[in-house]
C-alpha cells in the first residue's frame, strides 16, 4: 500500500520570505575598452555602490542542512513569501503524553523520525504571494469564513504520508469525522487561492495532523506491521476517543513570517 500523498507542505517547511530573481548586479558587466576579463573571475562591487541599489544583492545558496535536511519546493527569491492556510491544534498535555509513547515505537522502525514542534490541519498547498499581495489575500479569506461555524472533529486514524517530492515523510492522525466541514473550508480557501492565480488544494484530501516527520521516503518501513502497532497504541491509550477529539476554533494564515488569525462564529 503505498503512501498517501501529504496534505498542504512544502518539502523545505520553510515559509520565510525567499528573494526574487536573479538579476545582474549593477557593475558586473563593465570593463574599460580593450579589456577582457577571464569568464571565470568575478569583479567585487563597492558596498557604496549596492547599497544604492537595494534588492539587487546575489541569491543566498540554499543550505538544507540549516534546515534538517529539508529540501525547498520553490526557489528562495525575495519579495516572494511561502504562504500557508490551516487550522491549528493546540496539544493538550493528555495529547503529548501520547506521542511520548507513539514516536519512541515508530522509532524502533525509523530512528530519524523527530516531533513536529507545532500541530495543525492544513486547508491549503504552501505557495507563493508576492508581499503585496498578502493583505488583500487575507482579508479575501476573512471575507469568505466570516460566516462558518466552529465545530468538532476527530483524528484518530495514524496514516503514513509522503510529501509531493518524497522528500519527507509523516507520521499523521487522519480526522475521521468532521471531515464534511473541512472540506466546506476548503472550498472556500480554494476560491481566494483562484482569485490571485495560485495552486488549490488536493482532490480528495485527507485531513491530518502531523505528528512526526524525516527526510525521504520511509513509508515502506512506517506502513504495515508498524502503523498496525501505532493504531493499537492509539486504540488502547486512557480515553483515546475524548483526547482526539478537537474543536476547530479558527483559521490561520501564515505568510513568511506573518500569522494572521481569523476566528470562526
Amino acid at each position: 500500500m503505498s503512501a498517501a500523498p501529504l496534505v498542504g507542505y512544502s518539502s523545505s517547511g520553510s515559509e520565510d520570505e525567499a528573494e526574487a530573481g536573479a538579476r545582474v548586479r549593477p557593475g558586473t558587466r563593465g570593463c574599460s575598452r580593450g579589456q577582457s576579463p577571464l569568464p571565470s573571475q568575478k569583479l567585487p562591487v563597492p558596498d557604496s555602490v549596492l547599497d544604492m541599489f537595494p534588492g539587487t544583492e546575489e541569491r543566498p545558496a540554499d543550505d538544507s542542512a540549516k534546515h534538517g535536511g529539508r529540501v525547498r519546493t520553490f526557489p528562495h527569491e525575495r519579495g516572494n513569501w511561502a504562504t500557508h492556510v490551516y487550522v491549528p491544534y493546540e496539544a493538550r498535555e493528555e495529547f503529548l503524553d501520547l506521542l511520548d509513547v507513539l514516536l519512541p515505537h515508530a522509532q524502533t522502525y525509523v530512528p530519524r523520525l523527530v516531533r513536529m514542534e507545532a500541530f495543525h490541519l492544513s486547508l491549503s498547498q504552501s505557495v507563493v504571494l508576492r508581499h503585496h499581495w498578502i493583505l488583500p489575500f487575507v482579508q479575501a479569506l476573512k471575507d469568505r469564513v466570516a460566516s462558518f461555524q466552529r465545530f468538532c472533529f476527530t483524528a484518530d486514524r495514524v496514516k503514513i504520508y509522503t510529501n509531493q517530492e518524497k522528500t519527507r515523510t509523516f507520521v499523521g492522525l487522519e480526522v475521521t469525522s468532521g471531515h464534511t466541514q473541512f472540506l466546506d473550508l476548503v472550498s472556500e480557501v480554494d476560491r481566494v487561492m483562484e482569485e490571485f492565480d495560485l495552486t488549490t488544494f488536493y482532490q480528495d484530501p485527507s485531513f491530518h495532523i502531523s505528528l512526526a516527520w524525516c527526510v525521504g521516503d520511509a513509508h515502506l518501513q512506517l506502513e504495515g506491521q508498524c502503523l498496525r502497532e501505532l493504531q493499537e497504541i492509539v486504540g488502547e491509550f486512557e480515553d483515546s476517543q475524548t483526547l482526539l477529539r478537537a474543536h476547530a476554533e479558527q483559521i490561520r494564515c501564515k505568510s513568511g513570517n506573518k500569522f494572521f488569525s481569523m476566528p470562526l462564529k
